[in-house]
């Protein structure tokens, strides 16, 4: 049984795509809690411990899709997840945050508003340039998604 094991290399498009991936659970949680959020007219500050705490939650269940997919038990893929996305989606939800506070009126924007998926989609394409970087170095020294690469055929 020989195995092929070598580290993936940290391209831009390495990172970038783990960027992606990590990205699309985000913003698939994040939307998720700013629409519970409104329509239950929740605070701003609940709105956004929820936003982030699904977020965190899809990020990491993709993650563990494609890990399970290997054959790992649930517990494995969980730490997978954990080593591969806690700082990705930690950076990406301060830095999507901070845009969404930072634009006046946003939060206080509702759903049929432009100026609230105008700022959502700006803070995801912040976060998105500015967590690739972060990304790269990370799978550069066999941190974060580089994890999640050995599992990858």
């Amino acid at each position: 049984m020989h195995e092929h094991h070598h580290p993936t290399p940290a391209t831009w498009s390495a990172a970038a795509q783990a960027t992606l991936h990590c990205l699309t659970g985000c913003a698939i949680g994040e939307i998720l809690g700013m629409v519970i959020g409104t329509a239950f007219g929740l605070s701003n500050a609940a709105t956004v411990v929820l936003s982030i705490a699904l977020a965190f939650v899809f990020g990491y269940a993709l993650t563990m899709r494609g890990v399970l997919r290997a054959g790992l038990s649930l517990g494995a893929a969980f730490q997978v997840a954990l080593a591969a996305d806690t700082v990705s989606i930690a950076v990406m939800e301060i830095l999507d945050n901070l845009v969404i506070v930072a634009v006046p009126g946003a939060m206080d924007a509702g759903l049929g508003d432009a100026l609230f998926w105008g700022s959502l989609a700006a803070s995801l394409v912040v976060a998105f340039v500015l967590t690739t970087p972060v990304n790269k170095l990370m799978i550069s020294r066999g941190l974060g998604h580089a994890v999640v690469h050995q599992y990858h055929h």
